[in-house]
């Protein structure tokens, strides 16, 4: 009896351990608002998601119904798919259980005979509006002090409404600003300079939401983007199961996408100006729209993370936590606010989800209202122009001249002839025809002005004389014309899963990009088209071992395509030693592309990962190349083994390139402790064929990193490391070594509790230059000491920041206008009686 039943309670744990060990899963779904994951309940405490590069999602992008095995995604996510780790409850927890059959319950009817019978009171409740509503939220404020900058108020605004307005519809109000510096010329003026207003009523099937709206398209390959607009968006679900969903939405949009791309300078932490896409200095950036990447990888915005950014100067600050080098490759995707016309985006479609097949198709349009011109009063003249220049950005220009009547404010100009030519001489001769003239900057040696004065209120302009018909100025008497444009783009998107072991994913759009609506010329290269096929196999899937994946894509994108926002990483065209970088977006110049990829991948759920990937691109009018990329992750005992490698060979008409990339870290951790290194290396060498010389973008670089630790890096810890690193460029025709650098940190958070919080981080770094390169050495020091406290059951926070870096400040022009007397602070005497209003002349008035 004793071995029955030691045989039995055996069998019983071994049978328990195989439940469990079969219930984990590996899934790959396509990213959508809503997914569900699997039938039954999920285990909280084993659940992890990926991207295809096999790299952690953060949970701030998704959230889970662990009950009902629901994931939620939150914002925007740069894939199209994700594999889901996770480990289902067994069938007995969630099965339903019943003592009686379906079939024996009799329905409740009026014929039959009952022992007692419910009745509702007679006395009915009177409908109160609004009775269901609540409101929650704060509004605080703060006080800002330091020894470089004078005393600043902020306040955060963060105002809730939720509630039912009746058994079936309820409704979410919000007003948040999270940023309203009180000083002069620095608050919110209007509604839409809040960073979020919407009204929304929803039910369980639809949903209607006016204000602020959120426009995000995380299906597609293609035609994924995210905007913020102002207007209004629906969404119904449709059938008994739900799995239609349909939407709309239509709005005036904020901004348009574009992309900023700059060299960061040794240990200057900023500010570093965005540009705009015509390469415009001042541009206004939509709040929260960036995302900012260092040498591929993305960055936080905040004070306690990376960088900070000023919206209305378009300027970029990096935290001396986040030290800057000139390694440093610095890519910004922003939205900027073009106010050059009413901008209208519609934008609809719809989905269908079966057990094996999701189908997904939408509809996009942006476009400019070129009747209704908001910051240029376009004459007839100046619409004739633009309608004879096409796509030909450089012939939208028009004569900036106007006559004008004296006016001792202002820097006016009279026509002369020298030399045949007719040109603009500065005059403040009032008997003379006056003109007010507008010069633009069109670069070095392809002007025929210059400034001669920049001391008065306004830059005076000169004319000079082109030598050997090369003209010799960078300015001319012309406006920049800014044309209207449309985006139109369709997508269908398809996810087959005939088994449980094999995906297919196919996609196709069209795109209709008009850079130019007042004209019809240039119109035959609007129109493109994009597919996209995604093979994915599973050739072992067992929840105990390594599982094997193999993967297949082919990518087609026809040279005139058009997509709304970025489509590849920030570091694709250097990935692939292209001659232009074009950051996230597509690829423009070099004719018709095809990109395919094979790879396989191997994965075990505690041991982690490994993948090889094969990559072949080309371009009908330019380069072919391949390339190879390894990839792991793994987790071995208290070893963590991350390494990412890759080759390139590629080839063009004009040249051939060699591109090998590795970058390992190896962690080995103890109880309290961890110890580790970085190794990371670049060899680029890329050579012109005709004379076998190498390009400009030939480099190459070593560096290697070990640091050691103690504590928890969530809680208090402290961690202290050495980087080295070599870099090499060309000279004389071979890499040699330019420089190489130190680098000593330590990174630390002493106290943390739920009143105190006090961390300490500082880098010192030194940069040495070679002999040949006849350069001072650099040296940079970042640190940060910040010390918080709680105060009064929280109702004082106390909040201490020392800090020390290295950056810069912008030159600034400044101007006095004339305003009604008793108005101004300044008063303007001429001292040298010549007539002009120079910057120094102007003084403080005594009265106003």
């Amino acid at each position: 009896m004793k071995h029955t039943l030691l045989f039995f309670l055996l069998s019983l744990g071994f049978f328990s351990f195989s439940q469990e060990t079969n219930n984990y899963r590996v899934k790959t779904v396509a990213v959508k608002d809503s997914i569900v994951i699997d039938s039954v309940s999920i285990n909280p405490n084993w659940f992890l998601i990926k991207t295809k590069q096999n790299v952690s999602l953060d949970t701030t992008y998704y959230e889970v119904d662990f009950s009902k095995a629901l994931l939620t995604i939150k914002k925007p996510v740069e894939t199209d798919s994700l594999i889901i780790d996770y480990l289902r409850f067994p069938d007995f927890l969630t099965q339903t259980y019943q003592q009686l059959s379906d079939d024996v319950v009799v329905n409740s009817n009026g014929t039959l005979e009952k022992l007692y019978s419910f009745s509702k009171p007679s006395d009915s409740k009177t409908f109160t509006p609004f009775d269901g509503l609540s409101t929650s939220g704060s509004i605080s404020r703060g006080v800002t002090i330091g020894n470089n900058q004078n005393a600043v108020l902020t306040s955060e605004l963060d105002l809730q409404i939720t509630g039912k307005l009746n058994d079936k519809v309820s409704l979410r109000a919000s007003i948040q600003d999270a940023n309203i510096p009180i000083q002069e010329s620095g608050y919110s003026q209007r509604l839409d300079e809040f960073d979020q207003v919407f009204v929304e009523l929803f039910s369980d099937t639809w949903s209607v939401r006016a204000g602020d709206v959120d426009l995000q398209n995380s299906f597609s390959y293609f035609g994924a983007f995210s905007k913020r607009v102002q207007g209004l968006s629906i969404r119904a679900k449709l059938g008994k199961e739900r799995n239609t969903e349909l939407f709309a939405a239509g709005a005036l949009v904020r901004g348009q996408f574009t992309t900023s791309q700059f060299t960061a300078q040794e240990g200057n932490q900023g500010p570093y100006k965005l540009r705009g896409p015509n390469n415009e200095l001042f541009v206004l950036i939509v709040s929260g729209s960036e995302t900012v990447y260092v040498n591929g990888i993305a960055l936080e915005r905040g004070e306690n993370k990376d960088y900070i950014i000023d919206y209305n100067a378009g300027e970029i600050i990096f935290n001396s936590t986040f030290p800057i080098t000139s390694e440093m490759r610095v890519t910004v995707d922003y939205q900027f606010s073009d106010r050059n016309y009413s901008r209208i985006v519609a934008y609809g479609g719809g989905s269908f989800t079966s057990d094996k097949l999701t189908v997904y198709a939408s509809v996009y349009s942006e476009n400019d209202s070129k009747n209704n011109p908001l910051q240029q009063n376009l004459s007839q003249e100046q619409v004739d122009i633009l309608s004879q220049a096409g796509d030909d950005r450089s012939q939208m220009v028009a004569p900036s001249a106007t006559p004008e009547a004296y006016n001792e404010n202002r820097i006016l100009y009279k026509k002369e002839t020298l030399n045949g030519v007719e040109v603009f001489v500065f005059s403040n001769n009032p008997d003379d025809e006056l003109f007010n003239v507008t010069f633009s900057q069109v670069g070095n040696n392809q002007g025929n002005y210059i400034i001669v004065n920049s001391s008065a209120i306004n830059n005076i302009f000169e004319y000079v004389e082109p030598i050997a018909g090369v003209p010799q100025g960078n300015y001319e008497p012309v406006i920049q014309l800014i044309a209207p444009t449309k985006l139109q783009m369709a997508v269908v998107h398809a996810n087959y899963q005939p088994t449980e072991k094999t995906t297919v994913d196919f996609e196709i759009a069209g795109s209709k990009n008009d850079q130019n609506l007042f004209s019809n010329l240039d119109d035959d290269d609007n129109d493109g088209f994009a597919i996209k096929l995604t093979l994915d196999q599973a050739l072992i899937k067992k929840d105990s071992v390594w599982n094997l994946n193999a993967t297949a894509n082919v990518d087609y994108i026809q040279k005139n395509f058009r997509n709304i926002q970025g489509l590849y990483n920030p570091e694709f065209s250097r990935d692939w030693n292209l001659d232009k970088n074009y950051g996230t977006q597509l690829i423009s110049d070099f004719g018709n592309q095809l990109y395919v990829t094979a790879g396989l991948r191997t994965s075990h759920y505690e041991k982690g990962m490994a993948s090889y990937q094969f990559e072949h691109l080309g371009f009908s009018d330019y380069s072919k190349g391949n390339r190879h990329v390894l990839f792991g992750n793994l987790l071995l005992k208290k070893w963590n083994i991350i390494s990412n490698s890759s080759l390139l060979n590629s080839n063009s008409e004009v040249n051939t390139s060699t591109f090998f990339r590795t970058y390992n870290r190896i962690t080995y951790s103890m109880k309290k402790n961890w110890i580790g290194t970085r190794i990371s290396a670049e060899n680029n060498q890329q050579t012109i064929t005709e004379n076998d010389s190498l390009t400009p973008l030939s480099q190459r670089f070593k560096a290697y990193e070990v640091f050691t630790g103690y504590g928890d890096s969530t809680q208090v810890f402290v961690e202290v490391g050495y980087k080295f690193r070599a870099n090499d460029s060309i000279r004389n025709n071979a890499l040699k070594n330019v420089n190489s650098s130190n680098t000593f940190y330590i990174d630390s958070r002493l106290i943390k509790n739920q009143r105190t919080n006090l961390s300490l981080y500082a880098n010192y770094r030194t940069l040495k230059y070679a002999k040949e390169e006849n350069k001072a050495n650099e040296n940079s020091l970042n640190s940060r000491l910040q010390y918080s406290q709680l105060f009064f059951d929280d109702i004082i926070q106390w909040n201490t920041v020392f800090e020390t870096n290295s950056g810069s400040l912008p030159q600034q022009d400044f101007t006095y206008v004339e305003v009604e007397p008793g108005q101004g602070t300044y008063t303007w005497i001429d001292y040298n009686n010549n007539g002009i209003q120079e910057l120094e002349e102007f003084e403080l008035a005594q009265f106003q």
